[in-house]
C-alpha cells in the first residue's frame, strides 16, 4: 500500500468543505486550489499579479511540508476571475515558473468571491526537479 499524507493549514474552509490543502500519495502530490492571501498577515493584495505570486508562494510552502518544491510541479491549473487580467496573471505566473514549464490550463471561471482575482491548483511529482528532462519541439 502507498503512503498517503494529508496536509491541512487550519483554514476554516478546509474544515467546512472537508478537504485537505495537499494530498501526497507516495511521490504524487495534489495541491488544492490556492488563493493569493498571505497566510501570516491575512492580506489579499488587490493586484492580480501579486495574488498569483502569493498563491505560488503558498503552494511552495505546502509542498515543502512533504519535502517537495515548486520545481517538482508537473501540471498547473490557473483560474482567473476576470478575462482582462489573464495577460497580467500569465506574465506573473511565467516569471515564477520559467524553467519549470509544467503543463498549464488557464481559464476564467467565476471564483468564490470577487476579491479573488486568481487561484492556482497544481499536481507535483516529488523528485521531478532532479530528473533528467528531455525537451522536444513538435509541430501541431
Amino acid at each position: 500500500m502507498p503512503d498517503v499524507i494529508k496536509i491541512k493549514t487550519g483554514n476554516k474552509f478546509e474544515e467546512h468543505g472537508s478537504y485537505s490543502r495537499l494530498v501526497a500519495v507516495d511521490d504524487l502530490i495534489f495541491v488544492s486550489n490556492t488563493a493569493g492571501r498571505n497566510p501570516r498577515t491575512k492580506v489579499l493584495p488587490d493586484d492580480p499579479a501579486e495574488q498569483a505570486l502569493q498563491a505560488l508562494s503558498n503552494i511552495e510552502g505546502a509542498l515543502a511540508a512533504v519535502d517537495a518544491t515548486l520545481e517538482d510541479v508537473v501540471a498547473a491549473r490557473v483560474f482567473v476571475q476576470f478575462p482582462d487580467d489573464v495577460e497580467t496573471v500569465m506574465a506573473a505566473y511565467g516569471s515564477r515558473m520559467r524553467g519549470i514549464n509544467p503543463t498549464l490550463t488557464m481559464t476564467c471561471p467565476p471564483l468564490g468571491s470577487l476579491q479573488y482575482k486568481v487561484e492556482i491548483e497544481v499536481t507535483a511529482w516529488r523528485g521531478a526537479s532532479k530528473a533528467t528532462v528531455k525537451e522536444m519541439r513538435i509541430t501541431l
